[in-house]
Parts: C-alpha cells; sequence; structure tokens
C-alpha cells in the first residue's frame, strides 16, 4: 500500500512554507542520514520541511524537532529539510516499493571533487529522497538499500544531463517493516535483491522526474512566495489518485 504523504503549511519567515509529512506509525525501522532522527532504529514519523533560501539557524535539528511538535508527532522520527519546493515533489511506484523526491539542484557536485571546500555552516539539502519497502530487511539490507537509493539518485541525474552526484547536502531516508516475531527478515538490499532492485527503479525513476522538473522550474524563474496559506496548501494525500 502506497503511504499516505500530507503536505502542511506554517508561516515562516514573512512566507507560507510547505513540509510534507508521512505518519507512518509503528511497525517501521529507517534508516537515514537525516539531521533529526538520522541513523538505524524505529522510526513512526517522517517530515520534510521547506525553508527559506540563504536558511542560516544553526540548530536545524531543535529547528525540526518544533515543527514535529506542532503537528502533533511523539516519539522517534525522522526530519529532513530542503530550500526545494516540496510541492514539487515527485514520486514513483515499483511493485510496492514507493519512492517520493525533494529536488532542487542548484549546487550540483561531485562527491570526490579535490577543488570543493566545506560549507562554513550547515545548508538545508536539496533532494531529499524517501522510499518506503513493504517488507522485513535485515540491517546490513537496510543500510544496503539506502547505498542502493544513492547510486539510483545518482543514475538519475546523469540520465537527467546534470554533470554531478548530487549536492553537498542531500539526504535519504529508507523505511521498511519490522518483523513479527519469529518472521525472517531480509538480508540483502543491493540493486539486484528483490527489494532493490524494485527500490531502485523507483528512486530512479522520481528522481529523474524532479531533475527534469527542476531544470524546467530554474528556466522560468523564481517562484514567488505568498505570504500565508490558503486554500489547497493543506493536502492530505499528495499521492493520491496519482
Amino acid at each position: 500500500m502506497r503511504p499516505v504523504l500530507a503536505r502542511g503549511a506554517r508561516q515562516e519567515d514573512g512566507a507560507c512554507r510547505h513540509l510534507l509529512l508521512w505518519r507512518a506509525g509503528p511497525g517501521w525501522r529507517m534508516v537515514s542520514s537525516a539531521v533529526l532522527g538520522g541513523g538505524l532504529g524505529e522510526r513512526g514519523w517522517v517530515l520534510n520541511a521547506q525553508v527559506r533560501p540563504g536558511y542560516a539557524r544553526m540548530d536545524p535539528e531543535r529547528h525540526l524537532a518544533e515543527l514535529a511538535a506542532a503537528h502533533g508527532l511523539t516519539g522517534p522520527g525522522v526530519g529532513l529539510m530542503t530550500a526545494a519546493q516540496v510541492d514539487d515533489c515527485t514520486w514513483a511506484d515499483d511493485q510496492g516499493v514507493t519512492a517520493a523526491v525533494t529536488t532542487g539542484i542548484g549546487a550540483p557536485t561531485w562527491a570526490a571533487d579535490p577543488a570543493a571546500v566545506a560549507a562554513p555552516q550547515y545548508v538545508p539539502g536539496t533532494i531529499n529522497i524517501l522510499a518506503v519497502v513493504p517488507a522485513p530487511v535485515a540491517d546490513a539490507g537496510l543500510v544496503n538499500l539506502l547505498a542502493t537509493a544513492t547510486e539510483a539518485k545518482v543514475q538519475a541525474l546523469l540520465d537527467a544531463g546534470f554533470d554531478c552526484s548530487g549536492t553537498p547536502s542531500d539526504a535519504v531516508c529508507v523505511a521498511v517493516r519490522t518483523p513479527h516475531p519469529g518472521e525472517p527478515a531480509d538480508e540483502f538490499g543491493g540493486p539486484r535483491s528483490r527489494w532493490g532492485a524494485r527500490l531502485a527503479r523507483a528512486v530512479h525513476a522520481a528522481v529523474l522526474a524532479g531533475a527534469l522538473r527542476d531544470a524546467e522550474r530554474r528556466a522560468g524563474g523564481p517562484t514567488p512566495d505568498h505570504p500565508a496559506a490558503v486554500p489547497g496548501c493543506r493536502r492530505a494525500d499528495l499521492l493520491a489518485g496519482s
């Protein structure tokens, strides 16, 4: 079953800022590079918050925790942040696996770039990936799924015509089911494993669509802000009917 990805809104920095929210509930294990709730363990929700370009707060973890609390989220969860347009979330399904991606490629880079200079402060991630696998996967396989998602992202960026492996602050979150007592967990998550192959195709399709849309958006100029929430800012299920 496809996850329910809601869109919320709040006023921040003089404008209406949107966020995406998956209230997963109990029974999910996640691995993530997110600033809030990163690592590996039981997680009950995922929040992807859009912030203004030039975001300068030095406490993004606290900021995300405040947003989570404001939306009634409790317990451990994952919080991601981006300056990209979360309204342009792209997604894809592949045999039960769903990938939802927000894409902004304003600072494309290669991971191994000898000329790269470390950013002096935290910069909100611009390509955020959420991939949901409806099956139990062991720890090693779950970490492998995260690597597979990253490989698929790079492949999609190259297929979209970008000369980069991503941006300096991309983040990934992969969710799998918690196994029931006595239920075996899949040991593998590479691109030729059962769930890894499906995840790779879903992530590739979602990132490819997002990268192409991002290029079109940049060619058309910046999207203007609106000062407060209007009808349509909030949606109960962004993926419904797709």
